[in-house]
């Protein structure tokens, strides 16, 4: 049945809606009694039309076919990926089966190249923030880290600088797990842990190929943090992540990965966290008076926001009747002055770092996003759902 024609059609019908539709992720979900099939939309899972449960076998067996997969192995997961036209624009998907008690369930992450524009003006930076970034990126060496959970867009924002700072002049070499997006003039190594192809080993590989800039995917371990901390040292500008929930956490982190200070303060230049919140579609926006509840959840009384304008999208077929469109970034950006380095080597706490850092004009995380609600871009619903435990 796999090449059977309903079998093809239903899984080409899903995924043009699911293309179409600008999703990020699309869900193949067996349970008992049905077959479920979510798309992920700026965020947030939407459920299509379950497909008959007898079709589910067929429809999971089809996409392993497609992706390479053994399609005679069913206990373990396994990974591979699709590559699709899609109307004319080429569609990279990449696929995850999964053993669950009632069947395979499947999770295809959509890279669709043409909706991501890897350009720093996209990405939702202030005029402020985007000269701050602008500054880092043309450092002439240092460690600059993005932080935020799964999904916060950090990827995308590290991409945007690499895109900037690509310049015939310049050497830049990525190492990633997976590489995600393709960069002309940019040299992009896989990660391969089977192989023995870790961060830490291709980290050593690229310092001897005279690189100017490096892109560190993530920083998991002590042994790539020291190589990346080594890199910088030896005149290196390079870029990470890590997964924290603000920037003054994320030196909490290197320290507990085995980081010594003085090597965090001697390389450090900048810590960005950052958020993705959904903006409000441009179709149905209109005015709202936000009730005193709304105004509390957010932290701000009535008085606090005279003269200040609340937007909200009460939906349209646009944007499928959510009243969203689209996502935008919300950043902290925490520089290392002097003063915050002498507190990284006095051990002083998470609090104590972020307090400086905001005497020092921080903005935090809540802050931004109440900046975006007041430029009218998105809701106080989304900033509070998105900065509910980053600090401020």
């Amino acid at each position: 049945m796999i090449n059977a024609a309903p079998v093809v059609k239903l899984l080409n019908l899903v995924l043009l809606t699911a293309i179409k539709a600008q999703s990020s992720d699309i869900h193949f979900e067996p349970f008992e009694a049905e077959f479920k099939c979510r798309y992920r939309v700026d965020g947030v899972l939407y459920e299509m039309e379950s497909p008959p449960l007898q079709l589910a076998l067929p429809i999971i067996s089809r996409i392993k076919v497609l992706a390479n997969l053994d399609i005679s192995e069913s206990r373990l997961p396994q990974d591979g990926r699709i590559l699709l036209t899609v109307a004319g624009r080429p569609v990279d998907l990449r696929v995850s089966s999964l053993p669950t008690i009632f069947g395979e369930s499947v999770v295809m992450r959509v890279l669709d190249r043409s909706v991501v524009k890897l350009d720093l003006d996209n990405v939702g930076l202030r005029e402020e923030e985007m000269r701050l970034i602008k500054n880092l990126v043309n450092l002439p060496h240092g460690i600059i880290i993005v932080t935020g959970p799964t999904g916060s867009g950090k990827t995308t924002t590290l991409y945007s600088c690499l895109n900037y700072a690509n310049d015939i002049r310049w050497k830049i070499i990525t190492t990633e797990d997976p590489v995600e997006y393709d960069l002309d003039g940019i040299v992009q190594c896989q990660i391969n842990e089977e192989a023995g192809v870790t961060y830490a080993a291709l980290l050593r590989s690229i310092l001897r190929q005279d690189p100017d800039t490096i892109l560190v995917g993530e920083v998991r371990d002590l042994e790539t943090a020291q190589i990346a901390v080594e890199a910088a040292l030896t005149g290196h500008v390079v870029f990470s992540t890590l997964h924290t929930n603000d920037a003054p956490s994320a030196i909490t982190r290197l320290l507990d990965l085995g980081v010594e200070p003085f090597l965090i303060t001697a390389s450090l230049e900048a810590i960005v966290a950052q958020r993705l919140v959904r903006r409000i579609c441009s179709k149905c926006k209109e005015e709202i008076q936000p009730t005193e509840e709304m105004l509390m959840e957010i932290g701000l009384l009535p008085q606090d926001v005279k003269n200040k304008k609340f937007c909200w999208g009460k939906g349209c077929q646009h944007c499928n009747n959510t009243g969203y469109k689209g996502r935008m970034a919300v950043f902290e950006i925490m520089l290392l002055t002097e003063r915050i380095k002498d507190l990284v080597m006095k051990h002083a706490s998470t609090e104590q770092i972020r307090h400086l850092a905001r005497e020092q004009g921080m903005r935090t995380l809540r802050e931004s996003g109440l900046l975006a609600i007041f430029d009218g871009h998105t809701t106080i619903e989304e900033v509070v759902r998105e900065t509910l435990f980053a600090g401020g």
